[in-house]
């Protein structure tokens, strides 16, 4: 474990490329591997969590080919992989864990899936209890990884899953590719719907709405050509950071604007950001365009309900922001942030105080008090990536050095990020 020092600057300038969307950079792969035929995908992301999905798919018998910007997948077909010689191993990534369950959920075999100390800290009982009633049987402890999956033959269910989460719908619309007849979920607000969105492009019978999703199975995928936009969250850290530091701007060109995901976009206008959209369009079924950020006086912004799930990824970066605009930020039903990578309410409340914020936790979310300067100090990322690099752009704006320590966990989504912003700055 490494620490990394920020130093403050004075304006970031200039255009930046961040990585392809995380999200469905994982689908992409998970769903070429089951199409029948050679997929191409552009745009991928190189997070460790992407990595850990294909070297999955690599152990029951996918091939990959790199070639320039492409990689070309050779799909087996909804049958076509082969049982595991060992345990599937996902590291960091909750998404992994839980869209490869619903495939394996439908497989004519045993594995084993399981990832590092935080995964294992990760609930399951919500992927568990869906997919045993679809007729899968998975053994864990206490409900958490690793799960032993015996998969088989699968029924279509109508499932009303407690709490927003794509991962819960996407595991579920996976196994649901394998089940005769109509699958079906429904979800208290919607979530993000890049599964859907994707399964068309493979031609299957997928429906969505704010409601939830559908999926008609038995399905048959065929290999087509994925272009991955970039990823919002990823994007997110500069747009904030330009917005917070006086005389900045930062342009990045192809970002994924699915409306699932722009919740942070609508909060950081809600705020008084100034950030433009221009260049639109649409592949591979999903919206992208470029957005360019400047220096905004920001105001605070109450945050509850509906908007929550389309900005789970995204509120550590609000949250600072949130220091520097006038008045009482509220964030309230994020309890999910608790079970991410790290106890993220936990880790702003605490870093964030160590910085000089106004900040006060609750038990769904926080309340912070702003304009406040921020001052540096030694910061701990808890190892999960979006801590540590929201932090990174406090530290841009604090008085003397931050400190982030154990700053590498960054490339379980964003390898580079550091260097970016030193691209950006302008002392």
């Amino acid at each position: 474990m490494a620490d990394i020092v920020i130093k403050p600057v004075s304006s970031l300038q200039g255009h930046v490329v961040v990585p392809g969307d995380k999200s469905i950079s994982h689908r992409a792969l998970l769903l070429s591997a089951i199409a029948e035929g050679e997929s191409t995908l552009t745009g991928l992301s190189a997070a460790e969590d992407v990595r850990h999905t294909r070297m999955c798919m690599e152990k029951m018998g996918i091939a990959f080919r790199d070639e320039a910007e492409t990689v070309y997948v050779s799909g087996k077909g909804m049958y076509g992989l082969k049982k595991p010689d060992d345990v599937l191993y996902v590291g960091n990534s909750g998404t992994t864990i839980r869209l490869m369950t619903g495939i394996l959920a439908a497989q004519p075999f045993e594995s084993v899936i399981d990832g590092d100390e935080s995964i294992r800290t990760r609930p399951m009982r919500r992927i568990i209890e869906p997919l045993e009633a679809m007729g899968a049987q998975i053994v864990s402890e206490d409900n958490k990884a690793p799960l032993r999956i015996s998969g088989g033959v699968l029924r279509a269910i109508n499932y009303a899953s407690p709490i927003a989460s794509a991962q819960i719908k996407s595991c579920i619309i996976m196994a649901g590719l394998y089940a005769r007849g109509l699958t079906c979920v429904t979800e208290p607000s919607q979530s993000r719907d890049h599964t859907e969105r994707m399964l068309k492009e493979f031609g299957a019978e997928a429906q969505y709405s704010r409601n939830g999703a559908g999926v008609k199975g038995p399905a048959h995928l065929t290999a087509c050509h994925i272009d991955v936009p970039c990823d919002i969250s990823a994007a997110a850290f500069f747009l904030i950071a330009a917005c917070l530091l006086r005389d900045s701007t930062v342009r990045i060109k192809n970002v994924g604007i699915n409306p699932t995901r722009t919740g942070v976009l609508d909060v950081l206008a809600s705020m008084g950001a100034k950030i433009d959209m221009s260049d639109q369009s649409e592949i591979s079924g999903e919206p992208r365009a470029t957005l360019t950020a400047r220096f905004s006086e920001l105001g605070s912004v109450n945050l509850a309900g509906t908007i929550i799930p389309k900005i789970i990824d995204e509120i550590p970066i609000i949250a600072i922001a949130a220091t520097q605009a006038g008045g009482v930020t509220t964030i309230r039903d994020a309890q999910e942030l608790r079970v991410k990578e790290s106890d993220r309410i936990a880790a702003m409340s605490i870093n964030l105080r160590k910085m000089g914020g106004e900040v006060r936790e609750t038990k769904d979310g926080l309340v912070i008090s702003g304009p406040t300067g921020l001052k540096g100090a030694e910061i701990e990322s808890y190892g999960d990536h979006r801590i540590a690099m929201s932090f990174a752009v406090a530290g841009l704006l604090a008085e003397g050095e931050t400190i982030i320590k154990n700053y590498e966990c960054v490339n379980t989504s964003f390898p580079g990020f550091f260097e970016k912003i030193d691209s950006l700055k302008n002392d």
